[in-house]
């Protein structure tokens, strides 16, 4: 029987968080806030996760668009714990990636690129 989007989408992104141990959890979000797909740890409220993904997104593009930057690509926040990372998925979605303090930054969004681009084909 063949795979839904949807169910490929997940595959992927549990493909993703078993490229790197340092990734934690993955979700791809519409910039409205809405899961397209997630592959997230129990605990972790899938909704709370898209909703603040659509709204950083939408806050970061707005920054990069108002200061001159271009076309946003790319969003971290470092926190004690770890990092949030965002990268857009084309224009209506979101790679958001959970990650642990140490990890290793260039590797996580090698990995997160050539995820977006095999996403955005599933879209």
């Amino acid at each position: 029987m063949a795979k839904t989007r949807s169910q490929q989408m997940v595959d992927r992104l549990q493909e993703l968080q078993a490229s790197s141990s340092d990734i934690q959890a993955s979700a791809v979000v519409s910039v409205d806030g809405l899961t397209i797909a997630s592959a997230l740890p129990q605990g972790v409220e899938e909704d709370r996760v898209s909703a603040m993904s659509a709204a950083m997104l939408s806050l970061g593009e707005r920054i990069a668009s108002e200061l001159g930057r271009g076309t946003l690509d790319q969003v971290y926040i470092k926190g004690e714990e770890g990092y949030v990372m965002l990268m857009s998925i084309g224009e209506d979605a979101v790679l958001t990636t959970l990650s642990r303090a140490k990890a290793k930054l260039g590797l996580i969004f090698l990995d997160m690129r050539r995820a977006t681009d095999d996403l955005s084909e599933l879209m």
